[in-house]
């Protein structure tokens, strides 16, 4: 059921210097101590290692999105972006990514609660890759999404699921085009230079 991938063990935040290549950065990197003009957009992160599940055919009634996470939960299965889309059949697809090493116990746990659960299908592609921006001033700015999905969006780079929180914008996008979803978003933010004052900060035009 799962498609298989050559995904290796990356799960960074990034810098791209001007020679092109994304470099790791550590958290302490993103988060610098610069004093009291703080940075909208800190850095660049991303993540090769985790895969898509998607439930189809689940009945569209209140409480099921509940009893699935119950379930993944009882296995020990962490869950990161969740989707769910509604049809007018009375029916539901959930899609939602897990760590890669855990797609296994997820099959299992959803092959042993299919009468449980009452699904039609399901499927696992782990041919995807999670890209995000981080700052703590996300939350403060507006049009920091905006230009996230225009430089996706130029880059022909087709965004699969989208999660955000107070200092992140998150996209899942095609493994394939995970490299270049890192590029396109250093340079829309500003984050192209080694230096650490090339991150974006509010109000300076910088």
């Amino acid at each position: 059921m799962s498609s298989e991938s050559t995904k290796g063990n990356d799960v960074n935040s990034t810098d791209q210097g001007k020679t092109g290549k994304v470099e790791t950065k550590s958290m302490g990197d993103i988060f610098p101590d610069l004093g009291p003009e703080t940075p909208v957009i800190s850095g660049v992160a991303h993540d090769r290692t985790e895969s898509l599940v998607t439930l189809r055919g689940v009945p569209d009634t209140p409480g099921m999105a509940a009893r699935v996470f119950t379930e993944l939960a009882k296995s020990g299965i962490n869950v990161d972006m969740i989707v769910q889309a509604g049809a007018s059949t009375g029916k539901a697809d959930i899609s939602f990514t897990v760590p890669d090493s855990t797609v296994k116990t997820v099959e299992k746990s959803l092959d042993g609660k299919k009468a449980k659960l009452d699904y039609d299908s399901y499927s696992v592609n782990s041919n995807v890759g999670k890209v995000a921006v981080v700052g703590v001033g996300m939350k403060t700015h507006s049009g920091l999404a905006a230009k996230f999905f225009e430089a996706l969006s130029a880059e022909h780079i087709n965004v699969m699921m989208i999660s955000t929180s107070e200092i992140r914008i998150a996209a899942l996008v095609p493994l394939d085009q995970l490299d270049d979803a890192v590029r396109a978003l250093h340079t829309a933010y500003g984050l192209d230079a080694d230096q650490v004052e090339a991150v974006v900060y509010g109000g300076t035009g910088r």
